[in-house]
């Protein structure tokens, strides 16, 4: 089991299925067995709503959570008070469970995916012919020389050919809207040949309940599955609040915010810590939540898309968001699909879908994972053995010198010391295009990780560093599996209440699965915080990016402290190797001006001056 820090220095768990950390590590057959239990209780629960009528329809007479907006106790409620309707001569319910009831009776904005093409070539198809015709020409040829015939030859000689760089030419940059943040982890985002600019739940405060919601539910299962829904959003709402205390707090230290601040500084550390709270409020939302993008790709890669467009854990959205962009593209060029292309594979067609399923394979894995993390959120599990005389040797090779002119620790020092590699200086990431700076790509490492599904739809943007992240619907558990963040759980009152809506959403996923609603569909009410396990692999190229954008405190919480984790291990295991590594600060501190590159998001802490003996409170 991963544990994190605490800013009081105790440890916290990382993954718990309960108020604490020994629920946590509790027994998770007894999850199985209550699943077990379901289908007799889904006869009791017909007839008891054909007693209660309909306002209560669907609701179970076994026990949720709900909690108090107000700062009382989260209590057991009967999922009966979730449509509360007062009956003649009764008193209404309490303040607290009526102030959540109007939060959860919000209707969820839903809807079809939009999405629009904003650039793109203006002939695509005939563009890629031209570039077809210019590997055999002396001069480049132009798309509007491109003729009838050749459109019907050469485009499909290529293309069933396998000679598909020249579709890799044209871009589409679209406008994505209605689309859910678990599909875009799922598929969207599951590979590297892409570019998104997403709105940011960090920094984006989540004031209409929007959501995806699968089609075909039956009236029961929806009012399940949209209670879920808003049920989270009013946690989310309440955290939002009580963390801002202590975002507050922090923040007026780390900015020595004293008692003759000005109004200014006030407000805008007020605002911070407004941005923070909501950051982390946001483990409590669930998947299925709408978020918006640009998303630019390239003709090849649509068509990939296309034909893939049924894998992964939410293929029926894909399926609809592909197609649509598809036809943006087709409204466009009619010949770039018409006249080239494979079909989409089918249902039956999908390797992964045909692959058999184990009972209990999510808490299996969970547990043999955790076991292996230890108190690590990322296991250094494989890595070049030699990676430092490796790299040495390869610094040479580029630089045509010998051991004796160039002995590893000079070769080493030349690539990766920022005061000798300049490179390592510049914000616009120029390593890949160094001939020296390429030598770091001989040293790789792979490890394992445990990260919510937050934090990893955040890390997989490091595209060059991939990873063989899990299917979820293989992989799924009975019980709560999630991720906890240090502040939550260090706030008593916000830890009840995470914890509480962390079973709710487990809760109304498994009630969705005993009414026959597919796995696919009822994975949307898992929450942001949902853990996720899976192998990363990266050279030190691209690794070395990455950990100086992420052991940054502005980077998001739960991947600055898998940096953290890597560079250690990755430091006793080639010193040498990790010896210039950590955030720009520490890179660019008595080399160049400005230290920090952060601007006035600057975090308020000299990290550079102790690195990486650091503590990040927040």
């Amino acid at each position: 089991m991963a544990n994190w820090s605490n800013p009081d220095g105790s440890t916290v768990a990382a993954r718990n299925s309960g108020a604490d950390a020994s629920r946590a590590a509790g027994d998770r057959s007894s999850w199985s067995n209550r699943r077990a239990m379901r289908s007799d209780r889904m006869e009791e629960q017909a007839r008891a709503s054909s007693v209660r009528g309909p306002a209560s329809a669907g609701c179970s007479p076994t026990t949720r959570h709900a909690m108090s907006m107000t700062g009382a106790k989260p209590r057991l409620i009967t999922a009966r008070h979730v449509r509360w309707r007062s009956p003649a001569n009764t008193l209404p319910p309490p303040e607290p469970w009526a102030r959540l009831s109007r939060f959860m009776a919000e209707s969820v904005r839903t809807g079809p995916p939009v999405v629009t093409l904003r650039n793109a070539f203006a002939r695509p198809y005939d563009g890629a012919i031209a570039a077809a015709r210019t590997c055999y020409s002396p001069r480049v040829v132009t798309a509007d020389e491109v003729t009838p015939g050749q459109r019907d030859s050469i485009g499909p000689l290529t293309f069933a050919a396998g000679h598909h760089t020249v579709y890799q030419h044209a871009h589409f940059e679209f406008g994505l809207e209605n689309v859910s943040r678990q599909f875009v982890w799922s598929f969207l985002h599951s590979h590297p040949f892409y570019n998104s600019e997403q709105s940011s739940q960090r920094f984006v405060r989540l004031d209409q309940i929007s959501a995806f919601v699968p089609e075909g539910l039956e009236p029961v299962a929806r009012q399940v599955y949209e209670e879920g829904i808003a049920a989270a959003w009013a946690v989310y709402r309440s955290l939002s609040q009580i963390l801002k205390e202590d975002t507050s707090k922090i923040l007026s230290d780390l900015r020595h915010l004293g008692p003759n601040a000005s109004e200014k500084r006030r407000k805008k550390v007020a605002r911070e810590a407004e941005k923070k709270a909501i950051e982390l409020a946001r483990y409590v939302i669930p998947v299925a939540a709408f978020t918006s993008m640009v998303h630019t790709i390239s003709g090849i890669v649509l068509h990939r898309l296309h034909r893939m467009m049924r894998t992964g854990d939410a293929p029926t959205e894909s399926v609809r968001v592909v197609s649509a962009m598809v036809a943006r593209v087709e409204e466009l060029d009619p010949d770039f699909f018409h006249r080239v292309g494979d079909a989409p594979l089918g249902e039956g067609e999908i390797v992964e879908s045909r692959l058999p399923r184990s009972s209990a394979g999510g808490e299996a894995l969970a547990a043999r994972v955790d076991a292996q993390l230890g108190s690590r959120t990322s296991l250094l599990v494989d890595y070049t053995p030699h990676g430092e005389q490796t790299t040495a040797e390869a610094v040479r090779t580029v630089l045509g010198t010998t051991p004796e002119a160039l002995p590893d620790d000079d070769a080493l020092e030349r690539v990766l010391n920022p005061g000798l590699n300049r490179y390592r200086l510049e914000t616009l990431q120029l390593s890949v295009h160094s001939p020296l700076t390429r030598a770091l790509h001989h040293a790789s490492y792979t490890f394992l990780k445990r990260l919510s599904h937050t934090a990893d739809s955040q890390d997989q943007r490091h595209r060059l560093v991939p990873a063989s992240r899990p299917l979820m619907t293989l992989a799924d558990t009975v019980g709560p599996d999630y991720v906890t963040p240090p502040l939550i759980a260090a706030n008593a009152r916000a830890h009840e209440l995470y914890v509480a809506a962390m079973e709710q959403a487990w809760v109304a996923k498994n009630r969705l699965l005993d009414m026959g609603v597919p796995l696919e569909s009822a994975l949307y009410l898992l929450p942001n915080a949902k853990a996720l396990r899976f192998h990363e692999t990266g050279s030190l190229l691209y690794l070395a990016h990455k950990w100086v954008m992420r052991t940054c405190f502005n980077a998001q919480e739960e991947i600055y402290r898998a940096s953290m984790d890597e560079l250690d291990q990755v430091r006793a295991l080639h010193p040498r190797l990790a010896r210039h590594m950590g955030p720009p600060c520490v890179l660019r501190a008595g080399r160049v001006t400005p230290t920090c590159t952060e601007g006035e998001h600057f975090c308020g802490v000299p990290v550079w001056r102790s690195f990486p003996h650091v503590e990040r409170r927040i």
